[in-house]
């Protein structure tokens, strides 16, 4: 099993605490918000990882170096210019070559992971996408499941007229290495405007595991407050820095 991290955010809405560094390098609690990342995915055994960077990618690359400190593997690739989510990580295609697990690097959670790769595994997935339950899920992209959780529909930003779940999209996937075949090589190209879709269209084997746990995703200056307390507070189940 190896993992992918997407870390080429560049984090504007977080602005002036992006001005001179990359999104995933905003610190939550005295660290990296990435770091949390890379250590949700070591707790689960993931050991080898790649990093897909776009926005100075140089200071994440300098930051965790090879990966031997946090006890990982850590491999970057590197975008010339934006390639959306599931472009940049085609450009990490020679990398995946088994079952892999995609995370954000700027987001916060506690998921369990081995249980959204088992149900991936169970229901023999080319694509797992991991969802959660919000109070707003206006603010993201809806998923709609039928039987045995196989995904029927997607809703991006929806008006609340058309909310039939609140269960969201969380960017954490499960992934085979075919899928990849479908992503167009140095084009733009994102997970869920564009390859779930296509998915979805072509019949294919595209699940939806429904996790429990925290989940923030860090976009704008109020959640990454709120990614500060959930830490002190103990609301999520994070090793928070000693320094």
């Amino acid at each position: 099993m190896k993992g992918i991290i997407m870390a080429g955010g560049e984090g504007a809405r977080l602005r002036p605490l992006t001005c001179d560094r990359p999104k995933p390098l905003v610190p939550v609690a005295n660290k990296p918000v990435m770091e949390y990342a890379i250590e949700l995915l070591r707790l689960y055994g993931i050991k080898e990882i790649g990093v897909t960077l776009q926005y100075l990618p140089d200071a994440i690359v300098d930051y965790f170096g090879d990966g031997s400190s946090w006890d990982v593997n850590l491999h970057y690739f590197v975008e010339d210019s934006p390639l959306g989510t599931a472009g940049s990580v085609k450009n990490a295609e020679e990398f995946l070559d088994e079952t892999f697990v995609v995370i954000s690097g700027d987001a916060l959670t506690d998921f369990n992971l081995a249980q959204a790769v088992d149900f991936h595994h169970r229901r023999q997935a080319v694509a797992t996408l991991v969802l959660t339950t919000v109070a707003n899920p206006l603010e993201y992209g809806v998923v709609i499941t039928g039987e045995q959780g196989k995904i029927v529909k997607f809703l991006e930003k929806p008006g609340w007229g058309e909310v039939f779940s609140d269960q969201v999209n969380t960017g954490i996937y499960v992934l085979e290495p075919e899928v990849l075949s479908l992503i167009p090589k140095g084009q733009k190209f994102d997970f869920s405007k564009d390859l779930f879709p296509e998915l979805l269209r072509r019949e294919e084997a595209l699940y939806a595991s429904v996790l429990e746990g925290y989940w923030c995703d860090i976009g704008n200056l109020e959640q990454y407050l709120e990614s500060h307390w959930a830490v002190l507070e103990d609301r999520v189940k994070v090793a928070p820095s000693a320094v």
